[in-house]
């Protein structure tokens, strides 16, 4: 079969949620399937092809446009450009299915199936956690249009599944839920590897760590009121170190820092690279995640097999990874995170036996999302 695969989600080099989602079930597909055929797209009108993974196999092809996005996709939003009839052209070949790894600006024709992968509907139940441009945004790609226009829907937990059968009355047989796994590049850290980087960071000895995209949905305001409040009780300085690439509507998030009587032990360290990140986890004392609303959430599981207590959110997605050996709370109660990392932290609480973990985390992998998604190909 020939299958089209919408690659813009890769054109940057800081991988969040979407990217790490797309580049590893990719990863993993190409690893096993050398039958089928692949055909890889994106635009964009500089040139983006230092970014774009590249896999040297005889099934997996690259077609790139180079139209100004403003134009190309007013061009697939009226009508005028179906992504799979560009591909077509210029392979040579007719798609058999094109799968979108995220709902955006997309258009088919009628005889291409369609895989897509929804990860949350946060921008129907959160929009004033947006901006204005990207609530119109929302608004005009239609996500509801596209998962009934979907053949297949991938989500990648449970809760999300819900969330699109209950707000867009999509029949549940339509959709399956598909596990993310961990990144393969999340592999224990050396003590070099460690010492490095906690030098290039400037880590301190002792601190608890929070890891996404800056923004309002990340409860990142709520996070540092708590850890003001738990700061007082605790038995030794910890700091509070914020990892992660900047997001949108965040600069009161940064205000609320810098205006923190806690401010001199609240640090901002940007966006960390998939190498990086076990080394960071491991220095941690404490991983603290308390979003309002996440489709699935990486951080929470790299955080466990990293070995560290997890504090996360009793909501959405987050109570289905490793709920029995995580500590939930209601994200907006501050005093209970507060409280909760007070005990944590004074009590040294380490998570469940590993054991224990190692069970969980055994759920959640790349190869049973790869052949659950092969699976699907008829």
């Amino acid at each position: 079969m020939n299958i089209g695969i919408d690659i813009r989600p890769l054109m940057t080099t800081s991988r969040t949620g979407v990217g790490e989602y797309t580049f590893e079930l990719l990863n993993a597909i190409f690893s096993i399937d050398t039958t089928n055929q692949y055909f890889l797209f994106y635009n964009s009108f500089s040139d983006v092809s230092k970014n774009i993974p590249r896999w040297a196999q005889n099934n997996v092809h690259y077609v790139a446009t180079h139209w100004p996005n403003k134009i190309f996709n007013a061009g697939i939003l009226l009508g005028l450009i179906k992504l799979d009839r560009v591909i077509a052209r210029r392979a040579g070949i007719r798609l058999d299915y094109f799968f979108a790894p995220n709902i955006g600006c997309l258009a088919l024709s009628k005889n291409t199936k369609l895989i897509l992968t929804a990860h949350d509907l946060s921008f129907e139940f959160f929009p004033h956690f947006y901006t204005t441009k990207t609530r119109l945004w929302h608004r005009i790609i239609n996500p509801k249009k596209l998962c009934e226009r979907a053949n297949i829907i991938l989500a990648p937990s449970e809760n999300t599944k819900l969330d699109i059968v209950n707000h867009y009355q999509i029949p549940t047989e339509k959709i399956t839920v598909i596990y993310p796994g961990l990144s393969s590049a999340f592999v224990s850290p050396t003590p070099a590897q460690i010492s490095d980087l906690q030098k290039k960071y400037h880590l301190p000895r002792s601190f608890i760590l929070f890891l996404g995209t800056i923004e309002p949905r990340k409860n990142i305001i709520g996070l540092i009121e708590a850890f003001e409040k738990a700061y007082p009780n605790l038995s030794e300085p910890y700091h509070l170190i914020i990892a992660g690439a900047a997001g949108w509507k965040n600069k009161t998030i940064y205000d609320r820092a810098e205006h923190s009587p806690l401010h001199d032990k609240i640090q901002f360290i940007g966006y960390v690279t998939p190498d990086e990140k076990p080394a960071l986890y491991v220095s941690a004392g404490l991983f603290v995640y308390p979003s309002f609303y996440e489709g699935f959430g990486f951080p929470i599981l790299e955080a466990m097999a990293s070995g560290i207590p997890v504090i996360t959110s009793n909501r959405s997605s987050l109570t289905e990874i490793g709920a029995s050996v995580n500590t939930l709370i209601n994200p907006n109660n501050i005093s209970e995170l507060a409280a909760t990392m007070t005990v944590i932290l004074r009590n040294k609480k380490t998570n469940a036996p590993l054991g224990d973990v190692g069970q969980i985390i055994k759920k959640f992998n790349w190869q049973d999302a790869t052949n659950t998604f092969l699976g699907k190909l008829k």
